[in-house]
């Protein structure tokens, strides 16, 4: 399927099978003023996020591409200032940047030939904005979630992206009618839907809710490990040494960023 197409019909799936769990508990709907907030986000956090991931995994190994959404906690600390957190970088972040960095390089040493081809930098490239993206996100929903409800604005969120992103595919032909779909990847749909889009967020917004912003970043580091793994199993992807070493020098310095900035007991 067009990565595109697949990326709508999880969302939209999702998201209406959340709003009639809404609908039945009669939850009262976003007042006008609430919209665009809820827009910006659904923009964020779902359109350009999990579009342009889900898109980037065309063009790169999954293992790779997750190494780079690792990058996202420390997107959260370039951006710090301009919403009111560190002011004053301590030394452990300023150590952990150059660990986060250096990683990639390790990383991205043995794919240098790779660079030469136009698709495989394109696919780095919406990687990279895709992680920024998902920081924004996460932080405007840190601070929208204390004006409305926040569950039935991920809802929200997920319909109106998932129907921007089918009017996008079907406007730029990246997609296939629904009847040449199988069912084994009807499930596969479902199986996103539910698990990796409604409950995934459902704990994702419980966490901001509870625990500060650096905090939650941390499942980041679990991402790549997870990613790499299956990526080698079920697609044959190369895990090399290079690979291996570099992801653990990435998480390790993300890992020092985040206890920085984590405030003691």
């Amino acid at each position: 399927m067009p990565a595109l197409q697949l990326s709508a019909i999880r969302l939209l799936l999702a998201g209406f099978l959340f709003l009639l769990f809404f609908l039945f508990k009669k939850t009262t709907w976003p007042r006008r003023k609430e919209w665009l907030t809820i827009v910006i986000l659904g923009l964020l956090n779902l359109f350009l996020t999990n579009g342009l991931t889900t898109l980037g995994v065309k063009y790169i190994p999954a293992g790779l591409a997750s190494i780079i959404a690792a990058i996202y906690p420390l997107w959260l600390v370039f951006l710090g200032p301009f919403y009111g957190r560190t002011k004053k970088i301590p030394a452990g972040i300023i150590i952990g940047l150059l660990l986060g960095f250096g990683g990639i390089c390790v990383i991205f040493y043995e794919h240098l030939k790779d660079l030469l081809n136009a698709d495989f930098r394109f696919g780095i490239v919406i990687s990279l904005i895709a992680s920024l993206t998902w920081a924004l996100g996460t932080i405007f929903t840190k601070r929208a979630a204390k004006s409305f409800n926040p569950y039935f604005s991920i809802c929200l969120q997920m319909i109106i992206s998932g129907l921007l992103m089918l009017l996008v595919a079907t406007a730029t032909g990246n997609w296939i009618p629904l009847d040449r779909i199988p069912m084994l990847s009807w499930m596969d749909i479902s199986y996103l839907a539910i698990f990796g889009s409604i409950l995934a967020f459902l704990t994702f917004l419980y966490a901001l809710q509870h625990l500060s912003t650096e905090q939650v970043s941390i499942y980041a580091y679990l991402n790549p490990i997870v990613a790499v793994i299956l990526g080698s199993v079920f697609f044959n992807e190369k895990f090399s040494l290079f690979i291996g070493v570099g992801g653990l020098i990435t998480l390790y310095g993300v890992f020092l960023v985040n206890r920085s900035l984590r405030k003691p007991r």
